[in-house]
């Protein structure tokens, strides 16, 4: 355990992400969202600067009696003139027809007035505030998404395997900001948040990561790297992380294995040994090959589900049910249904079973 944690800690950095402020974090967290429409983008740019104009006449108007240059009795402003200083004022053309001449109205014009134009000229301007509103937009969905974020599932690499993963849970029904990408491929997580699943951008070795990414309030993580070497340390730092939380993990050989369930992993899955073994199958019997492709694809043919043991069927065989059941999982531990043990049903027991999808 103690080598574990000396080689946890190389691995921790010395500026921690997870602790850093919100603001920071744009750029490493993205957090999907809807796309909206130009026009709709300057319809809500054209209703602020009408805002901004709206309340500039009426402080002037309301402080009419401050103005000269009117084109009401004795020069005094009406509400047509308050639009037009206004107008005139917040876009710096400044006639000079019309000036406040008390004390308290040239106050006003330097305290409310000169704030809205500089707000009004920005507005209109438009890129800078662009910028600086989507960041603290940005910054804001953040905070909020770390502060609601509960039993999701990160996955750490956005390769094949971890797209295949991400897709094989889209077709389940989990929903898509239920699912956090980690990865340092930025290209990667482009394609991530295109599928509307949250991404972040950095090392899952890093523990300040992985606690950025919520493995500390996850209910699964599904380590998908590159690199045996690189799955060993992301699970052992996911397990420290997450002691409750189900880890399972990939390793190109086989002799790693027992690696990845020393640092952790739930379970292990052999991605060299079982593309080899269906290589295998392939050239002997090829129609096996491509049953076990329709069972791995979840959204046509057929599809490995599982269920829930219902109250009528405690007691009885799960051979004698309607689906085609596999196995029976009892206490998180997996029974076959050739074994004695599953032939008869408990409460709270899950059955896999093949069911059939229909497009």
């Amino acid at each position: 355990m103690a080598r574990k944690r000396a080689l946890a800690s190389r691995f921790r950095s010395s500026d921690p992400l997870d602790e850093s402020p919100d603001h920071v974090l744009v750029g490493v967290v993205s957090i999907p969202e809807r796309a909206e429409s130009p026009w709709w983008l300057i319809g809500k740019r054209m209703l602020m600067a009408l805002v901004i104009l709206f309340l500039a006449a009426l402080v002037v108007f309301l402080d009419r009696d401050g103005y000269t240059g009117g084109g009401g009795p004795e020069g005094e402003l009406t509400v047509v003139d308050a639009v037009y200083y206004a107008t005139v004022s917040l876009s710096t053309t400044g006639y000079g027809d019309i000036t406040p001449v008390t004390q308290q109205a040239r106050l006003i014009n330097t305290l409310v007035v000169t704030p809205l134009r500089l707000v009004f000229l920005v507005l209109l301007v438009g890129t800078t505030l662009s910028v600086l509103t989507e960041q603290s937009r940005q910054a804001f969905k953040i905070q909020r998404w770390r502060n609601i974020v509960r039993n999701h599932t990160v996955v750490v690499g956005y390769g094949t395997k971890g797209r295949s993963s991400v897709a094989a849970m889209l077709a389940d029904e989990i929903a898509p900001e239920d699912i956090v990408v980690v990865d340092t491929d930025a290209q990667a997580l482009k394609a991530a948040a295109a599928r509307g699943l949250v991404t972040v951008h950095g090392s899952a070795t890093r523990s300040d990561v992985l606690k950025l990414a919520g493995v500390t309030r996850a209910s699964s993580v599904v380590v998908a790297t590159n690199t045996d070497d690189s799955s060993v340390l992301v699970t052992l730092t996911a397990r420290e992380l997450a002691p409750n939380a189900k880890i399972v993990a990939t390793v190109r050989e086989a002799d790693n294995k027992h690696l990845l369930k020393q640092s952790g992993a739930d379970s292990v899955v052999v991605s060299a040994e079982t593309a080899g073994r269906l290589l295998g199958l392939a050239t002997i019997t090829p129609t096996v090959v491509g049953m076990m492709e329709d069972l791995l694809t979840p959204d046509e043919g057929f599809s490995i589900a599982e269920r829930r043991v219902e109250e009528s069927e405690v007691g009885g065989s799960p051979r004698h049910l309607a689906e085609l059941v596999l196995g029976v999982v009892r206490k998180g531990q997996l029974i076959k249904v050739s074994e004695p043990e599953a032939d008869a049903l408990r409460s709270g027991d899950r059955l896999l079973y093949i069911k059939m999808v229909t497009s």
